[in-house]
């Protein structure tokens, strides 16, 4: 019975927003009654100055993860030469990152919830602080893992918080393409690392201008809120309102937008609490096959044996890893770009289907370079063939596989299970990018090409759960899209 009053109330209220029209000249009215009255700017019509703030401080930690990712195959010939490590203290220093992210994807669901996701993001940034101050002055390999560990803990970390704050912050109509923005920093930080690692030699120095993103959020985090929707969970509501409004700006009419949010985020205080077992009820599983699959192919089609063996993949084609490094970087670029622009307009689930062809069609072409080396076939083709596959790879990656599935798993689950299932599906991740740059080097000693075409497999499957299972979330409020995914409003 409570159940249907909220659903009710809910639906009094879009109905009503329906009303709300623009006049022509920038103002809007109520539709029905639209006669020189005043008039208000909708809470969710524009970016406001402290909303695009709010959106820099998560960009720099995810642009500082996508650094952290590729640190390693740009600074293996510097530090082994300089400090003298052997090959398997240097796997351990690039393999103690995913541990690392393991660690904080443990952890950043609960503390997400109980301090708040800005004093969440207080804790991660002093992670990456330190984390790069251990490698800057590192003299031997104990600092150098130490540091590794606690980037990687920061980067698991940042992997939940920035996709939920951002979703919780932004309007519907500008959630998508500033969560995309956001989340594809990852790639800007690992093509811009590319690009000067194939410049500048010296690995310390490359880990100083790790960190200038590191600083520049430290500053950002004395200018932006808390999020609105965490703060009337727990009972702030004065907090909530001034938040809100700061957030869409002092003349924009918030009243419908928090009333729906408290409303939403009342009924589901009062049926649960964020329990890890509270996400296996029935109303929860699909939302959980989509997210815990949406890892999945994230990870297992590859990535992480893309990104911290690329110069192995580029000698062993043929390919100058400097000069493949500097074509990688410019193509990144351009596709993430293009996949935030039409991520609003196309919808997330279709960006992220062909970003998974892409990601099929780059794996099938890379282990077709492999085995016409293998059978000496093509032997100038092949070279070229390795390059085009690994570029299509990354770039149909950074198109949409990057931020999408963050994306949608900070939209589907309601707040009330949020923080557990972001931890859940946060530990599936990173457990399966350990499981991929572990197993990498094995795969590819026993065959290079059938290395990639097990991907490409993988992807292909990861083509037909997008298709079948993943719920289009573009255009409509965190609360519309939540409960229309789940039993609680129906």
């Amino acid at each position: 019975m409570e159940d249907e009053v909220v659903r009710k109330s809910l639906l009094v209220k879009q109905e009503a927003s329906s009303n709300i029209v623009d006049n022509g000249n920038g103002h809007v009215g109520d539709g029905a009654n639209n006669n020189g009255g005043a008039t208000v700017r909708p809470s969710d019509s524009s970016a406001t100055a402290i909303l695009v703030i709010s959106t820099i401080v998560a960009a720099c930690g995810a642009f500082t993860g996508g650094s952290v990712a590729v640190y390693t195959s740009l600074a293996e010939n510097g530090i082994i030469a300089d400090l003298g490590l052997t090959v398997a203290e240097y796997s351990l220093f690039g393999s103690i990152m995913t541990i690392g992210a393991i660690i904080g994807a443990l952890i950043s669901g609960k503390m997400t919830d109980v301090i708040g996701r800005r004093y969440t993001f207080w804790i991660l940034d002093i992670f990456y602080i330190m984390g790069w101050l251990s490698i800057i002055f590192a003299k031997g390999a104990w600092l150098l893992d130490f540091g590794r560990l606690l980037l990687g803990v920061g980067f698991g970390i940042t992997c939940y918080v920035g996709p939920v704050y951002l979703a919780e912050i932004t309007p519907k109509n500008l959630r998508g393409g500033f969560m995309s923005i956001t989340q594809s920093m990852t790639g800007y930080g690992s093509s811009l690392t590319y690009l000067i690692g194939s410049i500048i030699i010296s690995w310390r120095t490359l880990a100083i201008i790790g960190s200038i993103p590191c600083i520049l959020m430290f500053l950002g985090l004395f200018l932006i809120p808390e999020s609105p929707r965490w703060l009337v969970k727990i009972g702030k509501q004065r907090e909530f309102e001034a938040a809100l409004q700061r957030l869409r700006g002092v003349d924009a009419d918030t009243s419908q937008e928090a009333s729906d949010i408290k409303d939403y985020t009342d009924n589901l205080q009062q049926n649960s609490d964020d329990k890890i077992q509270n996400l296996f009820q029935r109303k929860y599983v699909h939302l959980l096959i989509v997210g815990v699959g949406l890892m999945l192919v994230q990870v297992l089609g590859g990535l992480y044996g893309f990104l911290f063996y690329m110069s192995e993949i580029f000698n062993s084609a043929g390919i100058s890893s400097t000069v493949g490094y500097i074509v990688l970087a410019v193509t990144l670029i351009p596709s993430i770009f293009l996949g935030a622009s039409l991520i609003d307009k196309l919808g997330r689930r279709t960006v992220l289907m062909v970003s998974a062809m892409g990601n099929c069609l780059g794996c099938l072409l890379t282990g077709l370079s492999y085995l016409l080396q293998d059978y000496n076939w093509w032997k100038g083709v092949s070279p070229i063939l390795a390059l085009v596959g690994v570029l299509v790879y990354m770039g149909s990656y950074s198109f949409g596989m990057v931020s999408i599935p963050w994306i949608i798993v900070s939209e589907i689950f309601p707040i009330n299970v949020k923080g557990s299932a972001g931890t859940l599906c946060n530990l599936v991740n990173w457990f399966a990018s350990f499981f991929v740059s572990y197993t990498f080097n094995f795969l590819f000693e026993w065959s290079s090409a059938g290395t990639f075409f097990i991907y490409s497999s993988i992807c292909g499957l990861g083509v037909l759960f997008i298709a079948k299972l993943v719920p289009e979330t573009k255009g409509r409020t965190l609360e519309e899209i939540q409960s229309s995914l789940t039993d609680i409003l129906q």
